[in-house]
């Protein structure tokens, strides 16, 4: 099978893998991406649901209310010199705050709306400028919006609450920017997320001395164990929330009588390839 060089690129920026793991694992695979990420984490190479995201592109992200309306975005450049520049801030701020007043139905519709404003920068700035993706939410009275930004926009997060509490909102949106969940509540997983991770976990227990020689309905239990575990830390409801030590995200919010509606978390760059010094020795080495 020939060699992909961009695939195994994109497959070390997402498992941190080796070069000659993700060689191997994209040749037992077929060139499958996916399946390649599970084949690493079945081997104990890589664990992909942690590394997935790896931050590969420069920018920023806001996030920002305005009465019954809230928009989540972010906004790219090529360097972090210019992300951090004041010229670069107030775009994304005049970005954000024109695409939450026209409220465009798509990222192509937010573009052509902000073409000029891009145009415009990136002739004062001198760099490419793009605007990655924005989402846009509204609240009735009976909901609250919560936003944080943390490290200058490196991370961002859009909370909407069912219920009446701003400060709750603001405290869930600081511990979603902090724990990274993927779900609210362990219902909106996937059935075939789980039945994805159950084969993983059975693949794995084939290798693990500590499993051999156990019964099957044992061997059950515990891969059912470890698959809740693993999505456990993903799910927002089950995680120990962040301002009050010792008390899950669920039972603060039973507490006091919010539900999480939609959450939304952005973080700069997160899912880009960036490029790798020396990356096209290190293939040349493998073709040898």
């Amino acid at each position: 099978m020939a060699l992909n060089v961009a695939l195994i690129k994109e497959l070390r920026d997402r498992t941190g893998a080796g070069m000659t793991d993700c060689k191997k694992a994209l040749e037992e695979t077929n060139n499958n991406l996916e399946a390649a990420c599970d084949w690493l984490r079945e081997k104990g190479i890589a664990k992909a649901a942690k590394k997935s995201s790896r931050i590969a592109a420069e920018g920023t992200t806001l996030a920002l209310a305005n009465g019954d309306d809230a928009i989540i975005v972010e906004v790219n450049s090529e360097t972090d010199f210019v992300a951090k520049s004041d010229a670069f801030k107030a775009l994304v701020n005049e970005v954000a705050e024109l695409l939450l007043s026209k409220k465009p139905a798509s990222l192509e519709e937010g573009k052509a709306l902000t073409a000029d404003l891009f145009t415009s920068a990136t002739v004062k700035i001198g760099e490419k400028l793009d605007l990655r993706r924005f989402e846009i939410l509204h609240k009735n009275e009976n909901q609250s919006f919560g936003t944080y930004i943390h490290m200058g926009g490196k991370i961002s997060v859009l909370t909407l609450l069912d219920g009446v509490n701003n400060e709750a909102a603001q405290g869930l949106s600081m511990h979603i920017a902090a724990n990274k969940p993927v779900y609210i509540t362990t219902n909106d997983i996937p059935a075939e997320a789980i039945a994805n991770e159950t084969a993983i976990q059975m693949e794995a227990s084939k290798t693990d001395e500590k499993l051999k020689g156990k019964p099957a309905n044992v061997l059950e239990n515990i891969i059912k164990g470890k698959v809740s575990k693993y999505f456990a830390e993903s799910v927002l409801v089950e995680q120990d929330y962040l301002l009050e030590p010792g008390t899950k995200v669920g039972a603060y919010l039973k507490k006091n009588n919010l539900n999480v509606n939609t959450f939304i978390r952005y973080e700069t760059g997160e899912g880009i390839a960036k490029r790798v010094e020396n990356f096209a020795e290190e293939v040349q080495k493998q073709m040898q």
